[in-house]
């Protein structure tokens, strides 16, 4: 019985970070399940669902996995842990609109040196895109950045939400990291033209928002880092967003991808090209050895 209690419970009498994450999972794919049904049905009667709404059915449907995970998290980190929602790190707390800002130009600079890599061994040239008129580039550009900024705020409330959380508290912080870094990757390998580089480079960019989050215990920080990433990757330069093209109509840049695949990713975009690797290696570095201390969130 001992034994049992204490693979269940730790020394203070809470259950263990593994039950709580688990906990967490099951309730948030419950939930999530139940939510993207009702709006599968919802989307066939008003006749939304088809090819021609790809922007409307990922909004949707990334809000319908964003509130759940947040949610969710918020319940468990108060009735497993006695934590407030500003836990999450996903809360209107003090310096949440300057993190955010830091780290979209974090995000921003970190994919145009990837973009800068692959261009300075001419892998990579880019044109205005001249085809469609202003209106039609601004349209879209507005309309992606809505699309990328839902989906990372889903996917980071996901992966680097409760689950890293708990574990974090529980002093597993670099097992949180790739537990949670492998899932990411692992959820993204089903994508068009993944590859073995471009499974990896996405482990890499989970390592990299898990220590933005901890260096900062904000995750307006990491969803401002993913949000540009993708939409200067997508919107600006008019490259593939791990794989996709049918999130940005109409680009600012057409890009022209000569290749080789190993250093601009082509068909998946440079998320497949070891450009990609270096740029977020040191940007996963330039973060971690950045001075400020993690402190938790007022």
């Amino acid at each position: 019985m001992n034994n049992l209690n204490a693979f269940i419970f730790d020394k203070n009498g809470n259950l263990r970070s593994g039950w709580r994450s688990g906990i967490f999972l099951f309730a948030f794919i419950f939930v999530s399940v139940i939510l993207a049904t009702a709006a599968q049905a919802a989307f066939a009667v008003a006749g939304l669902g088809g090819p021609g709404n790809p922007s409307t059915v990922l909004v949707v449907n990334a809000m319908l996995s964003l509130i759940p995970a947040l949610v969710i998290g918020w319940l468990c980190g108060k009735w497993l842990e006695n934590l407030p929602y500003k836990a999450l790190g996903a809360a209107f707390t003090k310096g949440w609109l300057k993190h955010f800002v830091v780290g979209c130009f974090a995000g921003a600079l970190t994919l145009s040196f990837a973009v800068l890599i692959a261009f300075a061994f001419g892998g990579e040239k880019f044109v205005l895109n001249l085809e469609v008129g202003t209106n039609a580039v601004a349209a879209s550009l507005g309309i992606s950045f809505l699309v990328f900024a839902v989906a990372a705020a889903f996917e980071e409330a996901l992966f680097r939400g409760y689950i890293l959380q708990t574990f974090e508290r529980s002093g597993l912080a670099w097992f949180a990291i790739l537990l949670t870094s492998l899932f990411f990757g692992a959820v993204h390998a089903g994508n068009p033209n993944a590859g073995v580089i471009s499974t990896l480079n996405t482990i890499l960019a989970g390592i990299w928002f898990s220590v933005a989050y901890l260096k900062t215990r904000d995750l307006w920080f990491v969803w401002g880092l993913h949000l540009m990433w993708n939409f200067t990757q997508g919107s600006i330069f008019g490259i593939e967003v791990s794989g996709l093209t049918n999130i940005t109509t109409n680009p600012l840049l057409k890009e022209i991808d000569t290749g080789p695949t190993w250093l601009t990713g082509t068909t998946y975009g440079i998320e497949g090209g070891i450009a990609c690797t270096i740029a977020i290696t040191i940007s996963t570095i330039a973060i971690y050895l950045w001075p400020k201390k993690s402190v938790p969130p007022a």
